[in-house]
């Protein structure tokens, strides 16, 4: 590759799977009481960057995420140690998205302005809610305090880029208290909010709680708490990205957004995940069993694929009307080489249900009432594409088969 030919863009996504605690309602890989092993986890991480590094020689990076799990109690020297490696083998860009993650209760003010001189310039909060009950009620270590004391801090590390993260539908949750947590995330001026609904997850502590006879607010009552985000967001300033996500002009994930549009990144750590050269794959998912894959040579992979590109053209409504770009028939049809008028047909069905809208630049993109129900149109529309791509292939299959006959 010469200097003068364009680098292919990439993302590297790190994870650090330890925590204080493991919240009621969390089901990543995370660990808690595992901090003997951070050490070795470092040598593996180290050694798997350095490894991996020359099938991304093609590609420059331009996001870098450290998610979790709690990156902020994995320790900042960890943490610059790593992005050192990133730099040191990788084509990483100067104005590249570096985010980290963290909880109010393990960030700092010497440890955030550390972290911001070594180049990262993005950080995201654990807020969840700014009612003590709710904190309590999930198991949430940090304190309303704490969370605000965590952004004044950032900003006094000129950080300049912040996010917080919020839950609706916590138990014990009502639209007061709901509004009162949004109000309160406002006024700390955050230039990126990700709000999402509660999901009780199998085999998570909360899930038994909820198998106990626990009630939590149900889906008319989150409908509620969500339609009422969008438009209060959206006067605040906040534009509407993604389902789940909102941001000030300029400010929206540049990593999380590469999920969304099938765009490349590659995954370190147990549990992690990647989209690259054409196949997905994900490591195992077990911090002992990652560590000795990557120092001993002992299986590492969880699971992989190819995808070919024609199996992407359902991702491509999945993912692509997850958020507020939406899709766009002449983009399908010179990719995937498919009709969109079956589509198109059923979203202008959706729109007169308010569930769907066209752009003036002429795309498709659901409403906040459509992200609502957005499975089941999203399982409505793959049906019909697959409808459409039988109906392609039983003529060419029929002309091939005559074909062979007059042969």
């Amino acid at each position: 590759m010469t200097d003068r030919q364009p680098a292919e863009k990439l993302g590297i996504y790190i994870h650090i799977p330890f925590c204080r605690s493991k919240c009621d309602y969390c089901d990543f890989y995370s660990l808690a009481g595992r901090e003997n092993r951070m050490d070795d986890y470092q040598k593996a991480l180290l050694a798997h960057l350095k490894e991996t590094a020359p099938m991304a020689r093609s590609f420059s990076v331009d996001t870098v995420y450290f998610g979790g799990g709690t990156p902020s109690c994995y320790g900042e020297k960890r943490l610059r140690e790593l992005l050192s490696a990133i730099k040191k083998h990788y084509r990483l860009e100067k104005k590249a998205e570096i985010t980290f993650e963290a909880n109010p209760d393990s960030a700092d003010f010497r440890a955030l302005r550390a972290l911001r001189r070594a180049g990262f310039n993005r950080v995201s909060f654990g807020y969840q809610s700014a009612c003590p009950a709710e904190l309590e009620s999930i198991h949430r270590l940090h304190t309303v305090e704490q969370g605000d004391g965590a952004v004044a801090a950032a900003r006094q590390a000129k950080l300049k880029n912040i996010s917080l993260d919020l839950i609706y539908g916590l138990p014990g949750q009502t639209m007061d208290s709901w509004r009162q947590t949004v109000e309160r995330a406002l006024s700390l001026e955050p230039e990126h909010l990700s709000c999402y609904g509660l999901k009780v997850e199998e085999g998570t502590p909360l899930a038994a709680r909820v198998a106990a006879g626990e009630v939590l607010p149900d889906d008319d009552i989150q409908a509620d708490l969500y339609l009422w985000t969008v438009d209060r967001l959206t006067q605040a300033g906040y534009a509407q990205y993604e389902i789940s996500n909102f941001a000030k002009p300029g400010f929206a994930s540049r990593h999380n957004l590469r999920y969304w549009l099938m765009r490349p990144y590659i995954g370190f750590g147990p549990g992690a995940h990647s989209d690259f050269g054409g196949r997905r794959y994900a490591w195992v998912r077990d911090l002992e069993g990652y560590i000795r894959g990557v120092l001993e040579g002992t299986p590492l992979l969880d699971s992989q694929d190819l995808i070919p590109q024609e199996a992407r053209r359902g991702e491509y409504l999945m993912l692509g009307l997850r958020t507020a770009r939406g899709i766009e028939e002449w983009e399908y049809r010179g990719t995937y080489f498919m009709d969109f008028t079956p589509l198109e047909a059923r979203l202008r069905e959706f729109q007169a249900q308010g569930w769907a809208e066209k752009t003036d630049q002429g795309r498709w993109r659901f409403t906040p009432k459509g992200f609502l129900i957005s499975n089941q149109l999203l399982v409505d529309l793959l049906e019909r594409q697959e409808k459409g791509s039988l109906s392609e292939l039983l003529p060419r299959a029929k002309a091939r088969f005559q074909g062979r006959v007059q042969e």
